[in-house]
């Protein structure tokens, strides 16, 4: 099926507040070679359009997509028959962390989807009844599911954080589905056994939020204080981004979600092996047990300046069994790498697809 054919898709383009007419990504550039790169966050060949980070602050209206369990809030963009690529935040973020990439694909006439993960936005559960399962096969098939509802067959897959983990399991489970991936931070499938593993102490320490989710009190902590929390996330995550309070604000909107707190508990915990997630996915599981490999071309990245958990590139590198490529992105850039470094996390999509 030709993709101007597919149901409940319009034409239209977001109402960026403040898109640049003139904001252009041009072709794959061939300054990057195929190996370990390291670049500065506004470095740019001649093809890629300058924009300042946090200069559109708004997609245009939210569309509302049944898909498995849920009904999915995504924003869209970019023409309907166009390459299709999904792009995955984490946590404690929301969609607008790819408020200043979607207009730089657009340009070039990708679409673009952009989901609300559950628990975030305006996804909501189909049922009061179902459970509220955090677990990182679940995510992944919440995308596979919206792909199925949007009839897409294949797209290029890119986030960060957990969006980052969703877009690993994707493409190491459902490589027919996957077009190419772009992923921070690299390789992030876990288990819940190497999760129970002790590691030094300055590595444990940097995982408190982790240790203060297993406990009541950080459930009620995280339920009461959420804004605060994520807030003070941000700012060890990304030590060098100066965001402002409407930047901030945009995305803490997103932590209202009635099972936000469900899921980001249920997550955590889950990861830790303290909570069971559902029998029904426990093939997915075992198979991501193994750390199976990511076959589908690949391009990692990493800021110079993540104050977040993050595995080292060296480490994961033989995950990748695809055309690959590692940059690490200069210029103090942290764990929120597509909001802070626009240009760079765009230039890679449309690098990975030249691949």
């Amino acid at each position: 099926m030709k993709q101007a054919e597919l149901i409940g898709i319009s034409r239209r383009r977001f109402a960026m507040a403040s898109l640049s007419a003139g904001a252009a990504l041009l072709a794959p550039s061939a300054l990057f070679a195929e190996g370990i790169q390291s670049l500065p966050s506004n470095a740019k060949p001649s093809d890629l359009s300058t924009i300042k980070p946090g200069t559109n602050t708004s997609f245009g209206s939210l569309k509302q997509i049944v898909a498995g369990v849920l009904n999915l809030g995504c924003a869209e963009a970019g023409p309907a028959d166009g390459p299709v690529v999904i792009l995955l935040h984490g946590w404690p973020y929301d969609i607008h962390s790819f408020v200043d990439v979607a207009p730089l694909l657009t340009s070039k006439d990708y679409r673009v989807i952009v989901p609300y993960l559950r628990g975030y936005g305006t996804t909501r559960f189909l049922s009061n009844g179902t459970f509220r399962n955090g677990q990182q096969s679940v995510v992944a098939l919440d995308i596979i599911a919206l792909m199925d509802a949007l009839k897409i067959d294949k797209a290029i897959i890119a986030g960060f954080d957990w969006g980052a983990r969703t877009a690993n399991i994707m493409a190491a489970l459902w490589p027919e589905r996957c077009k190419a991936l772009v992923s921070v931070s690299g390789y992030l499938i876990g288990n819940q056994e190497a999760g129970k593993t002790p590691l030094p102490p300055q590595a444990e320490q940097q995982w408190w939020y982790q240790f203060y989710f297993a406990t009541e009190r950080g459930q009620e902590g995280y339920e009461k204080y959420r804004h605060d929390f994520a807030k003070l996330i941000w700012q060890l995550a990304s030590p060098k981004w100066d965001f402002d309070d409407a930047t901030f604000d945009r995305s803490a909107a997103s932590f209202n979600n009635p099972d936000h707190v469900k899921i980001v508990i249920h997550n955590y915990r889950w990861r830790l092996g303290l909570v069971e997630g559902e029998p029904k996915y426990a093939d997915l599981e075992k198979r991501l047990v193994e750390s199976p490999a990511i076959t589908v071309p690949t391009i990692t990245l990493e800021g110079d300046a993540n104050g977040a958990p993050h595995p080292d590139p060296a480490s994961y590198r033989n995950k990748f069994s695809g055309k690959y490529t590692h940059r690490t992105i200069k210029g103090g850039i942290g764990h929120n790498l597509p909001q802070e470094a626009p240009q760079a996390f765009a230039q890679a999509i449309v690098d990975v697809d030249g691949y």
